[in-house]
Order: C-alpha cells, then structure tokens, then sequence
C-alpha cells in the first residue's frame, strides 16, 4: 500500500512541479523533551522541512520517519513540521532516528540522531503457591510486559528471619519478556519470599530495573528434627539392656515416610522406612560407647541429631598370649587368656569357629593342621568379650627339593632352558634359589606346591642346583647337582690349504676346513664353486677336516668353499666358509716334453710340406711326356702288342725337343698371367709296313695332332705327336 500511495505522490506532485520551480533548503529533526528520556514518557520526534518555490500554495511532499535505517512511519504533507509521538517510551525504543523528504525527484534527509530510554519498568513476580511443605517446589514467574525481548532476569529465594539469600538465580529470555523458574524449598525455611530484577541492553548500557519482591511462602515441615532416646538413663554398665530410639512427627499431607537411620560414629546400626521410629537394642558393652546419630533424610530434605553413649567397664576385654606364634613341627603350642577387672567364669579358646579349649589355656605339641588365627572369649553373664586374634604358624620341614629340566630336547647354545625346583612336602609358601655354579642366578617364593620355574640361556656346558626354604628354623634344603651338556652350533667356518695356492701338476692338494669349539658330530662337506652335489664329506668329533688330491691337474684348479654343521644347526642355516682359489700349474719337464714335441710336429709338417712341393713340380715337368705316349698300344694285324725299341730316341715323339719339353707347361711371357688354352686333338692313320714282318705287310700308324689355342694378342703353340710307329719312323 506504502509503494502505491508514495507513487501516487510523487505522479502528482511531478505534474504541479513542472510549472513551477522549487527547491528544498534544510530539513533537521527535534527529539523531545531530549535525547534521553526516562522509562514510560512521551517522547516526540519532529521532523522540519524549509521548501522554496515559485508556486503560491504550498507543494504536496512526502516525510518518512527512520529508526536504525528501518522505515517505521510516512506521511505526505504540505506543512513544513510534521511530528510522530512515541507514547511511554520503553528501552526497545532506544536507537538512531533519521527522516527524509521527497519532493518531486529530489530527497533530502537529516543526519541520524541517537535517542536513549533510561530504565526498566519494576517486574512482576507471581508465585503459583503461597504455601509449601519442606522438600515441595514453587514455581516463580518474572515478567516485564510492557518491554520487547531479549531480557535478562535475576531471581533470588530469600529467608525471612534471616534475611539470607538462600539461593539467587539468573535466566535470560531472548525473544520473551518473562521467565518460570523452580525453587525447591530445604529443611528449617519457615517463611520465604522471592526477588526478581530485570536487566535490558540499551544501546551501550544495560538498564536494570528496581527488584520486585514477590509474596510471602509458608513452609510447613514434612517431619520434625529427629529425637534420640536412649534407655536406661544415667550410667548404663556392661551387661545391661540397651535401648537407643530415634523418633520423629510426620505432616499430615505426607503420602509416604521418610527412611530413619540410627549411627554410632559411622557405621550403621539401624533404620527404618515405615513409621516414625527407629529403635537400636544390645546388651551393652565398652565396644557400644560413642557418638550415636540420627539421621532422617528424604530426596531433598535431611534432618540430624546426635547423642553420647558411655558404658561402664565390667571386665576388661581378654587378651590371649602365646609362647611363639611360628614352630617348627613337633614343638609345644601353648595358648593362654587374661583379663583385668572382674574375674571372667567363662572361657573358650578358638581356632576360627572351632573351639579347642574351654578353659583359658591350651596345650599340645604341634603338627602343621594346627597353623591358623585363635581367639578367645571371656564372659560374665550376658557379657561376652572376644580378644585379639593370634595368627599361629606351623612348619612342616621342606623335602629335599629336586631340580629337572625338559630333558627330552638337547639344550641348544643361547637357547632358553626351563630348570624347575620342587620340595613335594613342606609348610607353604616356599623360597627358592636356583644357583648356577656357586652364584645364585635366581630367586622365586611359591604359595603352592607346584614346581619353581627358572630361565636360562647357558652358552656353555653347566651345573645348576636347588635351595629351598621356608619357616621352618632348620636350614635351607639343597638338591642335587644338575649337569646340563650344551650344544653349541657351528657359527664360522673357515677354508685354507696347506701348501701354497700355486700347485704344480702332480703334486698333492690338501684343503682344511675347520671351525671354533664346538659340539660334535660335525659333518664336514666340500665343495666347488658352482657346482651343487659336494666333492667329498665326512662327520667327525674334531674340529677339523681335510680334502686330498694326491695328484692334481690343471683341471683341479677353481676356486673352493666348505660347510660345516651339527644337529644344533637347522636347515637353512648352514655355516659356509670363505672361497677359496687354487692354481694348478704344469711341471717344467712336462712343459719341455711339450715343447720338444710341439717343434717336432712343426717340422714333420714342414718337411711334409716340401715333399709335397717337389712332386707337384716333377709332376708339373712329366706331364708332356705323358702326353707324347700312345694312347693306346700298338697292335698287330694278330691283335699283338708291338715292341717298341727300348732306347731314349724310341720313347721320345717326333721332332720333340728337351727345351720344348722343359718349358711346354710354362706360359711364353711369364710375368704376364696365364693363358687360357684350349687342346684339340686330331687322330690319323696311317699305313706302313712292320719292320719285323717284312715289307710285304702293312700296319696301322696312328698319329695324333694337338692343337692349343691362344688369346689372338698371343702365338699359337702347336704341338704334334705322333704315336711310334712300328718301324720307328
């Protein structure tokens, strides 16, 4: 609705504004009667506008009213004050005010102004009851309704006859101007009443109302204070009727009782929770006297009284003695009981809850079933008086312990081993030492007959043995000797070889393997390097062992290792020992034999080689004269072969020359390379007539031509042969 009308305003005023000229000189506001007011007076804010303007009547303008920058109130007007009262100003209306005036498009608006409401309006206090019973709650309420939230609240319960402050509380209520509070009423408030006050932040201070008084509560009593009674009056002598009695009255609104409790110093001696009584009944003894207690409590309230009790001493309380309160068995037990005063006519000894004795003495020789606590009770009359307990111990001796350990396992070095003590027979608890040598290694007290457990670790064969004790006065009981064998496993092996790590062929290799002081057997093993199976093992006692190569070769020569371990050594935990390198070398003589037989082949082969050579070259210089032979042999006309003459002009071709056959495999120009020749050959027959069957037969001659063919850049040789013929022409 504010927007519609304001631009209703404004549309109007727009119109009359465009025909005339108008300015707006000041605006200021005025606070009334001031800028601090007190709590429920009128306060006014006056806002003054000085508008000039070329119109004869006054223009239509808008003033808005502002608190903390919230508008709170508008009004459109021609006059130039316009107010907005605040009636009873409360401190919800403290803040900063400002107002503005729009006319036309201009606006203008005043600075703010800080307007402080000084104090809180006096709270109301209302109480839903006027009357109580002790331990009963009242419900108060405090409210300041003419103010706004947050408001803080102090409430207070205070005595009447005392004027004390019992209890004083304190609540805010952040969006409501009023609190409900509950107030339990204690015992031995009579008249109360209650105070509430109210505190409001008001800008930077806080303003705090007068405290209001509520109406007045009367407390009733729920129960009186307790009385106690005590019955016979005056002096009251040990066995005597005693009647202690605590009572109390009870309103009448009360739906249940409270519980009554009766104590003498703090120990609880009767109560009850149904009626008003409670009522302690003894016959009465020294152990009676002292301060006795009632105490009658509820969920809220608790009330006390107290009275003293003195009993007079008939007799005094027994004390019973003894001639030693630890024996040794078979020694005498002697008990005795006294008292001082009036002489007791009854006695009983007791050993717990068993009498022993009914006189006040008791005699016998001990055995270990008489160990236990012992009392004794003296009585004249009703009056009975129990004395001191005496604690009576007696010793069994101890059985010659035994010592053992787990037998069934070696003892491994530096492994634990448990050694066990016990004496089977022997007063409780028992003390044992376990010595190592002559040194006490360890000491153990057992409260039962099981077996003392010691731990060990031995690196080394050792001897226990056992000391036992208890209260028995005869002395420690000592066992026998225990002899435990220690296994110690091989921890480092080492390899080395006799002679030196040069060998030469055909001599002896011998390797040692050997460890520190250790248990035996120990089996030894020897190996190459990297091969798996050993090259020779063996178990021995001694702590060393050997490898002989009676005559080594070259190819012993590697590098060598050896393990060595015994039962106390686990799998795969073996000791292996350094690598060790050998060299095996040839003997001098052999490396001469091998020489002299290295040159002799070198110069079979090269002997070989020249042979060889030479009959290439015969070969190479008969070849011709192969070539000059007949093919095949002369026949006659019979088919016989045909004699040729045995002389050197018959075996050589026609026309053949020695320095033709010598070089006729030799190219014509030796520096040049060889030439490639191809051979013809060209057979002819001719007829002529055998010397040796006259002339008039004919025979068959065969001649053969060979052709050679050179490069045309070389001549061409040419060779003829002719077979012999059988006359030898």
């Amino acid at each position: 609705m504010w927007p519609g009308a304001l631009l209703t305003l404004l549309l109007c005023s727009s119109l009359e504004a465009q025909e005339n000229s108008f300015t707006i000189n000041s605006i200021n506001m005025v606070i009334l009667p001031s800028h601090e007011v007190q709590n429920g007076n009128n306060l006014t804010l006056q806002c003054n506008v000085d508008i000039s303007t070329t119109s004869h009547v006054r223009l239509q303008h808008w003033v808005l009213f502002y608190k903390d920058d919230v508008l709170f109130h508008n009004v459109s007007s021609t006059e130039m004050t316009e107010s907005y009262i605040i009636p009873q100003a409360r401190v919800y209306d403290s803040g900063t005010y400002k107002c503005t005036v729009i006319l036309n498009n201009k606006v203008k608006t005043t600075p703010e102004y800080e307007v402080l409401v000084r104090g809180v309006p006096s709270p109301r206090v209302v109480l839903d009851k006027k009357e109580v019973i002790e331990g009963g709650v009242v419900m108060i309420n405090c409210s300041v309704p003419e103010e706004k939230g947050p408001v803080h609240f102090a409430i207070a319960k205070v005595n009447l006859e005392t004027k004390d402050t019992k209890l004083k509380r304190k609540k805010s209520s952040p969006n409501q101007n009023s609190v409900t509070l509950e107030f339990t009423v204690e015992e031995q408030e009579r008249l109360i009443y209650f105070q509430c006050q109210a505190s409001i932040l008001s800008m930077r201070d806080m303003e705090t109302s007068e405290v209001t008084k509520s109406d007045m509560v009367t407390v009733r009593e729920f129960f009186s204070s307790p009385k106690l009674y005590v019955y016979p009056e005056g002096p009251i002598l040990e066995g005597t009727p005693m009647h202690i009695n605590c009572t109390i009255q009870v309103a009448h609104v009360a739906v249940a009782f409270p519980e009554i409790i009766i104590q003498r110093d703090k120990m609880i001696v009767a109560h009850s929770r149904e009626g008003s009584r409670a009522t302690y009944s003894e016959i009465a003894t020294v152990e009676h006297n002292g301060n006795y207690t009632c105490k009658v409590e509820t969920s809220q309230i608790s009330k006390v009284s107290s009275i003293v009790v003195n009993v007079t001493e008939l007799f005094s309380k027994p004390k019973l003695e003894t001639s030693a309160t630890r024996l040794d068995q078979g020694d005498t037990l002697h008990l005795w009981c006294t008292t001082s005063g009036a002489s007791a006519d009854n006695f009983t000894i007791q050993k717990g809850d068993v009498i022993v004795s009914q006189t006040n003495s008791f005699l016998k020789r001990a055995s270990q079933e008489d160990s236990g606590t012992y009392t004794c009770v003296a009585g004249i009359g009703k009056v009975f008086k129990k004395s001191n307990a005496v604690r009576i111990t007696v010793c069994e001796m101890l059985s010659k312990p035994r010592i053992f350990y787990n037998s069934k396992t070696e003892v491994i070095k530096g492994r634990t081993i448990k050694v066990n003590c016990q004496s089977i027979n022997g007063t409780l608890p028992i003390s044992y030492h376990l010595l190592k040598a002559t040194d006490i290694l360890e000491s153990r007290i057992v409260g039962s007959n099981t077996p003392a457990v010691f731990e060990d670790n031995p690196t080394e064969d050792a001897a226990y043995q056992c000391k036992a004790s208890n209260c028995h006065s005869n002395s420690e009981m000592t066992s026998e000797l225990l002899l435990v064998k220690v296994i110690a496993p091989v921890a480092e092996v080492k390899l080395l070889i006799l002679n030196n790590k040069m060998v030469e062929s055909g001599t002896e290799i011998v390797l040692r393997c050997f460890v520190n002081k250790v248990s035996g057997p120990i089996m030894y093993k020897f190996y190459r390097e990297k091969e798996v199976n050993p090259i020779h093992e063996v178990s021995s006692n001694d702590t060393q062992a050997f490898w002989y190569m009676e005559e080594a070769g070259v190819e012993q020569g590697g590098q060598y290792y050896c393990t060595a371990s015994n039962r106390a050594n686990l799998l795969p935990n073996i000791p292996k020992s350094n690598i060790l390198t050998v060299k095996v070398f040839l003997a001098p003589w052999k490396k001469g034999l091998i020489a002299v037989a290295v040159i002799g082949v070198i110069i079979a082969l090269l002997v070989l080689g020249a042979r060889c050579y030479f009959r290439k070259k015969a070969k190479a210089k008969q070849m011709p004269v192969e070539m000059s032979r007949p093919a095949v042999p002369l026949l006659t006309s019979n088919n016989e072969k045909v004699l040729s003459d045995s002389g050197p002009e018959a075996s050589r071709p026609y026309g053949y020359n020695d320095d033709i056959g010598n070089h006729a495999t030799k190219p014509i120009n030796e520096n040049k390379e060889p030439l490639t020749l191809d051979v013809e050959y060209t057979e002819v027959e001719v007829n002529s007539l055998e010397p040796h069957e006259g002339l008039g037969r004919k025979g068959t001659e065969t001649v053969y031509s060979e052709i050679r063919k050179v490069n045309p850049d070389f001549m061409e040789n040419r060779y003829s042969r002719t077979e012999g013929s059988l006359d030898g022409t």
